[in-house]
Order: structure tokens, then sequence, then C-alpha cells
């Protein structure tokens, strides 16, 4: 898990650094492509904001060994994780490859 977590901190901070220099992107396509996609990434970034918080409390607590504490907020960091993964995917592909 700790692994996990340097990897995605590691992405983050390229993340962030990549879009400080390069700027936003437009969104291509027009009619109903477009509020469909856009829906996706204000969930995606919503959540992605929540995410480092979310995944040092529920590391933290597991270092310290509070594993009832731990399993409690594991239950909504895990799945949040996993949605802000596969949608930060999916909106890659949407606005490089479609």
């Amino acid at each position: 898990m700790i692994t996990a977590f340097s990897v995605s901190v590691l992405f983050l901070v390229s993340y962030l650094t990549y879009h400080y220099h390069v700027g936003t992107t437009r969104v291509p396509g027009q009619g109903w492509v477009r509020p469909v996609f856009f829906t996706m990434p204000v969930t995606h970034t919503i959540l992605a904001a929540l995410v480092p918080f979310l995944a040092l409390v529920t590391l933290s607590r597991a270092v310290k060994g509070q594993f009832p504490k731990h399993r409690r907020i594991a239950r909504w960091t895990l799945p949040v994780w996993l949605y802000v993964s596969v949608t930060g995917v999916i909106v890659y592909l949407m606005l490089y490859h479609l």
C-alpha cells in the first residue's frame, strides 16, 4: 500500500507539473458529446481532490495499527480512488484519442 501511495503521489506531482506548464486542453466534438463528456471530468476532478486526504488518513491509521478506524475510512477511500483512476484514463482517451 505504501508503494501504491508513493506511485500515486509521483503521478500527481508529474500531472500537476505538466498542466502547470502546458495549460488546459479544449474539448473536441460538438452536440450531445459535450455534455456527456463534461459530466465525467467534473466528478473526476471533485473526487480527485479528496483522494490525497482520504489516502493519507487511511494509510496513517493502518501504520498506527488503528485497524477498526482504518477499515471504516478504507471503505470510502478504495472506491473513490478506483473511480478517479478509471475515469482519469477514460477522460485522457476521450481528450486525446477520440
